[in-house]
């Protein structure tokens, strides 16, 4: 196969970064494009040898990493950043071209971001410190030691964005890494390596392999010498690397699936509302976050429907390179089907689509909004991940937080509502690790991410990625036992 193809003019190397150099592997697979299912081209297949190299390069890597001193580190860190704001145009139209979404987000929001994820880790890190305390006169002092080689292995939906809330925490810890891409979007990891290595980040200290789930997965996640695993994705995928790292007690991350509720009170403004639940359809329903699970309280509940309808029915859908598109394609054949199977199962149970509720050509869905749909219905309870939204409604507070809270799911909640009062109740009442009140998708960086219940295990953010990717140690000193002092 050829080493390298080309992307909308961008070349891309196809194969694995081991070690500070490109490996081929003996198999390949076809990655293709959703906007017109065309083939991009050939990426290396790994598996348990290019596991095994990788894992063994960030090994080997690691103790010089780890003794880098934490300015060099955030150095570094802050040149990854620059290259990543240089390349943000190249960086837009391959992530566009591999995975579907917007270019105006990529360009405009989402390669920013990666660019933000490198410098706030970097200068987090020259500010992470813990004050001493006092034990009897005794000294304690609590520091962040560098874990060892971290496996992640990110999703396809917002490849280098999440994979990047990873990497850059993972090395401003001190740790090194073996990046795992969804095979479904692999080409814009191919490029951080490239980047990462023209900003002087050492050999072996971030390694990318490509490849097929399991079979490059269970590798890598039961190595031995494997100190962290972060995982976003699904929940059945996150039972299997548990299992996995059982064996060596491996630490994980998980961020997994999610079934958000938007609570519409009739206190809220109906226009915001609105706002609110058509946002839910960004990246085509394809976002992890999204509250799918629309629950209006009753008065509101038809003038609410009239205007989502009619906002929705004007979005634009098409190619998301287009500058006036809104919702682009979904990733995958195998994708699509999975929500369209979602959606006719919900209508032979009696389901009614208000809009949307078939495929349109290629891989595109059409926005669908469903009502009539029971609590305990397969399209209410489970992640569609798709442009599927359905409405259900509520006759006061303690039903609507009773419908919000009944999921096996815990990633996060949004609520409309404009009684700060009933805001403070309600948040206070519902099972999620992010609740927006009036807004949604505010990410700062300084605060914890996560999920609860099945949405997950552990926070990133802020100190809470360090608390991950470090060994805490407490060091106890005595105030005594001092042959001599030293000036």
């Amino acid at each position: 196969m050829s080493d390298n193809i080309t992307v909308a003019g961008v070349p891309v190397d196809t194969r694995h970064w081991i070690g500070g150099e490109r490996v081929a592997s003996a198999g390949t697979f076809t990655d293709h494009s959703p906007i017109d299912g065309g083939a991009l081209g050939e990426i290396a297949r790994g598996g348990p040898a290019e596991a095994e190299a990788a894992v063994a390069a960030a090994r080997d890597a690691f103790p010089a990493w780890a003794a880098t001193p934490r300015g060099e580190r955030a150095r570094i860190l802050h040149a990854i950043a620059d290259g990543v704001e240089k390349r943000i145009e190249e960086l837009a139209i391959v992530e566009t071209t591999d995975n579907g979404a917007l270019l105006r987000s990529h360009r405009r929001g989402v390669m920013p971001r990666v660019a933000h994820n490198f410098r706030f880790f970097a200068d987090w890190l020259l500010r992470l410190d813990h004050e001493d305390f006092e034990t009897r006169g005794h000294t304690n002092h609590v520091s962040w030691d560098p874990a060892g080689p971290c496996v992640l292995i990110t999703p396809w939906n917002a490849p280098l964005m999440l994979a990047t809330w990873k990497v850059a925490p993972a090395l401003a810890a001190g740790d090194t890494v073996v990046l795992k891409p969804a095979e479904w979007s692999p080409l814009t990891a191919s490029l951080l390596a490239d980047i990462a290595a023209e900003a002087g980040l050492p050999a072996g200290v971030l390694n990318v392999v490509q490849g097929y789930g399991s079979e490059i997965g269970d590798a890598l996640t039961s190595h031995p010498d494997v100190r962290r695993i972060s995982f976003t994705g699904s929940v059945p995928t996150a039972k299997r690397i548990a299992e996995s790292a059982a064996a060596n007690l491996t630490p994980l991350s998980l961020e997994l699936g999610g079934k958000s509720p938007l609570l519409v009170f009739a206190d809220a403004d109906l226009d915001l509302a609105v706002d609110l639940a058509v946002e839910q359809y960004d990246n085509a329903g394809q976002v992890c976050l999204a509250a799918t699970r629309l629950l209006v309280e009753e008065p509101v509940a038809e003038e609410f429907t009239r205007r989502f309808v009619e906002k929705a029915t004007a979005l634009r859908q098409g190619d998301p390179r287009d500058e006036s598109t809104d919702i682009g394609p979904n990733i995958h054949p195998r994708q699509l089907e999975k929500i369209d199977g979602f959606v006719r199962r919900a209508v032979e149970a009696g389901a009614r689509a208000v809009i949307g509720g078939h495929r349109k050509d290629g891989q595109y869905y059409a926005p669908t909004l469903l009502t009539d749909v029971a609590q305990d219905a397969e399209i209410v309870q489970e992640e569609v991940f798709g442009p599927v939204l359905t409405l259900q409604t509520f006759p006061g507070e303690d039903e609507g937080v009773r419908l919000a809270n009944d999921t096996r799911f815990g990633l996060a909640a949004t609520v409309a509502t404009g009684d700060r009062e009933r805001a403070e109740r309600v948040t206070a009442r519902l099972v999620a690790g992010t609740v927006w009140v009036n807004c949604f998708f505010v990410r700062d960086l300084r605060a914890p991410f996560g999920g609860s219940r099945q949405s997950g295990v552990g926070r990133e953010g802020g100190t809470w990625s360090f608390d991950f990717y470090c060994d805490l140690k407490n060091t106890v000193t005595a105030p005594k036992g001092w042959n001599q002092d030293h000036g």
